[in-house]
């Protein structure tokens, strides 16, 4: 037992032991992630200083946020606090509520109703426990406040080593700290943990984390025994919390996650962050201000320039009025329209480099390699993000990737101008497919909202399912499915456009049972994409006995790739995904050799169907753009990238750009002098979209 009159450093041992046991913790998840990705570090003397000193930073940051609760009890906890405990409570509880009200107001909106009941409960439940101690004789007081500072700081001490297996799984999956994926995924946790059961041996790793945390606190237990019978007087106590309790505040007003973006190599940076930390700061950064975070020219330069490019890759189009802040133009095509029946496949995490074609040696896409013969088929397309969303975006909009969130997912994105909303106005039933449940990344209520169709798994009857994971049913009951539909269609006499977009090539990587001669027992990403392949070409070899079939043109193109982690903010190499097109009564089999965009795929295919229209769509159509035109977009959510003449213009906030010569082998890439020319066309492109889309103008 400490002396009465305590000492300062005493009280405030469990803030000391947090920091110290915080630090060695996140020393040792970076030194793991190091070691997962050496092959691809640049580790001279700069970098591994870098890496741990400037991580040490972060995490000095990260538990200056994780130190507060615990500052807190060191400073107030005392026994006049515990003195008429239901009175002193009920007002503690009324500043809680405040302080909820208060902060509520920041969350983003998809966050809103979960977190403050989250955060309500917790407090009533803390709170409960205070009243239920608080009228105790004083030595039971202080031997529960010890007693209770131990639970916390297990409690806190597990999440710490929790967090090492969780990062390096999403390290393993991302190549990457926590991000704005992870953010997304917090909101659909019934899909995410449903993964994360399927896909990891949980039970075992949460034993193996219990079983380290108590090893740990055993080692340090003895030192939080003496912090509650310390009593300096509050004046002094006062001080040092306040001085405490000032780190999170200028942290949170003066400090960014763009420090540590300090070499050229991605990787690196990575390392030199904090998991936790950039995961609250891509939670709160969700949508991203271009006007702020991003270098601009004046708007009407900017819609000059996109409008001078738009008419040098089809100089047959023209725009309605130049006075207007649009890029809305007429696209002409001579002769009858062609009413042909449009299917667009897009497939979930697809690199090109699954393919034979691109030189894989696994034989994982047999039937996808056959077909690249026999299809107008694209081996140089780009994918514009690297989330599901921003695939589903781009596929229906043709529009570059705005920073931040998809549009997807963000509010007033209803009455866009789609693929959807062209087909229906000539007369189109429009439907998106989808096998699992479509509330999931917003998807159904976007296409929903922007008059489509919406059928997902909640469509098959139980009977009508071999197999289902948390992600959705197999790859083959929803193509079943598609088939059974588009008969339907066909029967009206209307033509349809249908999006599927499948799901069985996703982590944990499981199918039924003999389709394919990779078991699922496996759960091998390789399995994934093979069955993914045996599922579109018996879809295709059923859909060719239908009557509709040969009045049909079909689309299958990747959303995006497996992984699209690098050396640099944007590898190349991480955005390359295959594109067919095949229709074999309509057209003749042929290779397009020359850098395409994922922007492109809507406004070619109505470029096949002959259809003149009224467009504002960035993309243009791929098989009658001029020679030397090739042009693409890839972005992060944060990191925007345009592609042209073997160069790359990447901008980043906050204010910068840069220009890049990336190796299409590799992903690496080497700076270079800036192109006037180049700059201002990707400054224009993707801060026109911004401008557009915010007020207004995208819509239908």
């Amino acid at each position: 037992m400490v002396d009465n009159k305590g000492v300062l450093s005493e009280r405030f041992k469990p803030v000391a032991l947090l920091y110290l046991t915080g630090i060695v913790i996140n020393f040792i998840t970076r030194l793991v992630l190091l070691c997962v990705s050496f092959a691809d570090l640049s580790l001279g003397l700069k970098n591994i200083a870098g890496i741990f000193f400037i991580g040490l930073f972060y995490d000095i940051c990260f538990l200056s946020f994780v130190s507060i609760p615990f500052i807190l009890i060191a400073w107030l906890t005392n026994d006049l606090l515990f003195k008429n405990p239901w009175k002193k409570g009920m007002i503690v509880l009324f500043i809680i509520g405040i302080i909820l009200s208060v902060i509520r107001n920041p969350i983003p909106k998809e966050f809103d109703k979960k977190l403050p009941w989250v955060f309500t409960g917790l407090v009533v439940l803390l709170f409960g426990i205070y009243l239920l101690l608080a009228s105790k004789t004083d030595a039971y007081r202080h031997r529960w406040r010890t007693r209770g500072m131990k639970v916390f700081f297990f409690i806190v001490l597990f999440l710490f080593v929790f967090n090492i297996i969780s990062e390096y799984f999403f390290w393993d999956e991302f190549g990457s700290r926590y991000n704005f994926i992870a953010v997304d995924y917090l909101i659909y946790t019934n899909e995410v943990v449903g993964n994360i059961r399927e896909s990891y041996p949980i039970g075992w790793i949460i034993a193996g984390v219990l079983l380290v945390t108590l090893l740990i606190f055993l080692l340090i237990r003895k030192r939080l025994d003496g912090w509650a019978f310390a009593r300096p007087g509050f004046s002094r106590r006062s001080l040092l919390a306040l001085g405490l309790l000032a780190v999170p505040v200028l942290v949170y007003f003066l400090i960014n996650n763009r420090i540590k973006n300090f070499s050229d190599n991605d990787y690196v940076n990575q390392l030199a962050g904090n998991g936790v930390y950039e995961f609250g700061a891509a939670f709160w950064n969700n949508d991203l201000d271009f006007y702020r975070f991003y270098k601009t020219v004046p708007d009407r330069e900017a819609l000059t320039e996109v409008r001078k490019q738009l008419l040098e890759r089809s100089p047959t189009d023209s725009f309605f009025n130049n006075d207007t802040f649009s890029i809305e133009r007429m696209v002409s095509y001579p002769g009858p329209e062609k009413r042909m029946n449009v299917v667009l496949i897009s497939i979930e995490s697809f690199s090109a480099g699954f393919m034979g074609t691109f030189g894989n040696t696994q034989n994982i896409t047999p039937y996808l390699d056959s077909l690249s013969r026999q299809s107008i088929f694209f081996n140089k397309c780009y994918a514009t993000g690297t989330r599901t969303v921003r695939g589903l975006e781009v596929l229906s909009l043709a529009i570059p990737p705005i920073p931040g969130q998809s549009i997807v997912r963000r509010p007033n994105n209803d009455s866009l101008f789609t693929i959807g909303a062209v087909l229906r106005e000539r007369g189109y039933t429009t439907q998106f497919l989808y096998g699992g449940y479509s509330s999931f990344d917003n998807m159904g209520p976007y296409f929903s909202a922007n008059g489509y169709e919406v059928i997902d798994r909640s469509a098959l009857k139980p009977e009508e399912i071999h197999y289902a994971n948390i992600w959705g049913v197999a790859d083959e009951d929803m193509f079943t499915l598609a088939l059974k539909q588009f008969d339907k269609n066909a029967a009206t006499g209307k033509p349809f456009f249908a999006q599927i977009m499948t799901v069985s090539n996703h982590r944990p990587y499981t199918y039924p049972e003999g389709r394919i001669d990779i078991s699922p027992k496996l759960q091998k990403r390789e399995g994934a994409v093979k069955y993914t392949d045996y599922c579109i070409g018996n879809f295709l070899k059923q859909a060719a006995a239908k009557p509709w079939f040969a009045n049909t043109v079909f689309v299958i193109v990747a959303d995006h790739c497996a992984s699209a982690a690098g050396k640099t903010d944007l590898p190349v190499t991480g955005y390359h995904i295959p594109l067919f097109i095949y229709s074999p009564a309509n057209l003749q089999p042929q290779v397009v050799d020359h850098m395409v965009s994922q922007i492109d795929v809507v406004p070619t295919i109505l470029g096949l169907l002959n259809k003149s229209y009224r467009s504002k769509f960035f993309g243009q159509d791929l098989l009658r753009m001029p020679a030397g035109k090739d042009r693409a977009f890839i972005s992060t959510y944060s990191g925007l990238g345009y592609l042209r003449d073997s160069q790359l213009i990447v901008q980043k906030p906050p204010l910068k750009v840069e220009q890049q010569r990336p190796d299409f082998s590799s992903g690496t890439a080497t700076k270079m002098k800036m192109n006037d020319s180049l700059y201002r066309q990707a400054l224009s492109y993707y801060q026109l979209a911004e401008k557009i889309f915010k007020s207004g103008g995208y819509k239908k």
